[in-house]
């Protein structure tokens, strides 16, 4: 009898226990629920004010990662050297070819030393000036962020092609996989450009001479035509013989109506004896 009476009490206990317990715990739950939900939908807010009102969030896609190619580039070169050439502002390096650096010499057919880089940029330079805009298709970017691309003038010449048939610079296997072995071996035959004399192959050169193989900055027509057209003009120079220098030749080689006289191989290059 005692002992069901204790039972009863305690039950009675458990029961008056848990009725005071669950408000407390129902509390405890709603106020941790509300706190959740405050913070998330703050969070999300935040999120969303940052996309609307911030240009600097970047688009996260596979684009991001492996990059995505651009489009093609038109429009008037700047020559900067024999193989890179700039566009709306943006550098553009030739594929599959290699040009002389712009401080690169090389010898010529009577062994004197000649300024190769500089040669290559002026012959690019007026071959590009005769059939604008020049239109370069993207296949890379390399080291230096530079466009590499395979590039033609407005009338369907490639350049790349072109450079190295007229011996102005090489095929370089590394990238092109012998593309222009064939123009080459044409420049060499005939004895073009750098297959006039003797070089040292542009990689290599570059290899000797690690502080002055960094691309050029400044594009050639800035440096070679404003400076060099306040000392010479196109008053009637018509052979060779009357011109003092291999500045002074190319100069008019690039300017003058009459300049194409003084370039009788067409390989760029005017007064050759004086070059």
């Amino acid at each position: 009898m005692n002992k069901s009476r204790n039972d009863y009490r305690s039950g009675q206990r458990r029961k008056r226990d848990g009725a005071k317990g669950s408000p407390s715990w129902s509390r405890a739950s709603v106020i941790l629920l509300l706190v959740f939900v405050t913070v998330a939908a703050a969070a999300a807010l935040s999120a969303q004010s940052a996309l609307q009102h911030s240009d600097r969030i970047p688009d996260i896609g596979v684009s991001n990662f492996f990059g995505s190619n651009p489009e093609p580039i038109a429009g008037v070169a700047s020559v900067i050297d024999g193989d890179t050439i700039e566009v709306h502002g943006q550098r553009i390096r030739f594929n599959g070819i290699d040009a002389p650096e712009s401080k690169q010499y090389c010898s010529n057919a009577k062994g004197f030393d000649y300024p190769c880089g500089r040669h290559a940029a002026e012959a690019l330079d007026t071959f590009l000036a005769a059939s604008r805009p020049v239109l370069c298709k993207f296949v890379t970017w390399d080291r230096y962020h530079r466009f590499v691309g395979d590039c033609q003038r407005a009338d369907g010449v490639r350049v790349a092609a072109w450079m190295v048939e007229h011996g102005q610079a090489l095929d370089w296997p590394r990238y092109s996989h012998g593309a222009y072995s064939a123009q080459q071996a044409k420049a060499e035959a005939a004895k073009l450009g750098l297959w006039v004399g003797t070089f040292q192959a542009p990689w290599e050169w570059r290899g000797a001479h690690a502080g002055d193989a960094r691309p050029s900055s400044q594009p050639l027509g800035i440096i070679s035509r404003r400076q060099v057209a306040q000392s010479f003009s196109c008053q009637p120079r018509r052979t060779c013989s009357q011109i003092s220098s291999c500045d002074e030749a190319q100069w008019y080689l690039n300017n003058c109506p009459w300049g194409g006289k003084l370039d009788r191989d067409g390989d760029g290059i005017a007064c050759e004896t004086l070059c």
